[in-house]
């Protein structure tokens, strides 16, 4: 996501040169061409509206608290019809910054119950904090309200096609019943 990211260079945060006394206010709203930008490196059609704003707070002597809002607007093809559908994302953001953070040995790793935690960055990249919330806040399955699956039929010329109910592996159990049952009368 480079091409996003250093576009937005009012988003690095170098945490030291931060007051530690209180919390620093931010306000991240993408021009026009950061936004194509980023709906270029999601894979998504477009982004209309998007702001993050939040703050970043002290917490103790070392680590940080980020609360923030996302709201965006954006524009998915349709699962089912690839036409544009737009959904409206408004979510919460809450990240920590932790300078003892234990490393992680080994291959395999659990995740931890609070994926919320983070190891504390000399610099804090606010617009990557917000493109990783919009990615996760994306809908999985983007659908228009009216958008229905139609059958597609594939057979040689010819040949009768298979309906779905016919595909189905108990579908002919209730006439072969039927047909036993007429058979010892």
């Amino acid at each position: 996501m480079e091409a996003p990211l250093a576009a937005l260079p009012q988003s690095h945060l170098r945490l030291a040169d931060l007051p530690n006394r209180r919390a620093t206010e931010f306000d991240l709203v993408p021009t026009p061409d950061e936004r194509k930008a980023i709906a270029d490196e999601l894979g998504i059609i477009g982004v209309k509206k998007l702001r993050f704003s939040g703050r970043l707070a002290p917490v103790g002597k070392s680590d940080w608290q980020l609360t923030a809002e996302l709201g965006a607007t954006v524009v998915q093809p349709c699962v089912t019809t690839l036409d544009p559908v737009t959904t409206r994302l408004d979510e919460p953001v809450t990240r920590s910054y932790v300078a003892d953070l234990p490393d992680v040995e080994g291959n395999e790793i659990e995740m931890p119950e609070d994926d919320t935690v983070e190891t504390l960055p000399a610099t804090l990249d606010l617009a990557a904090v917000m493109i990783e919330a919009l990615t996760l806040a994306l809908p999985l399955y983007p659908r228009k309200a009216d958008a229905e699956l139609g059958d597609a039929v594939f057979t040689e010329p010819g040949v009768t096609p298979l309906s779905d109910d016919e595909a189905k592996p108990f579908a002919g159990l209730g006439a072969l019943r039927e047909q036993l049952e007429n058979k010892d009368k």
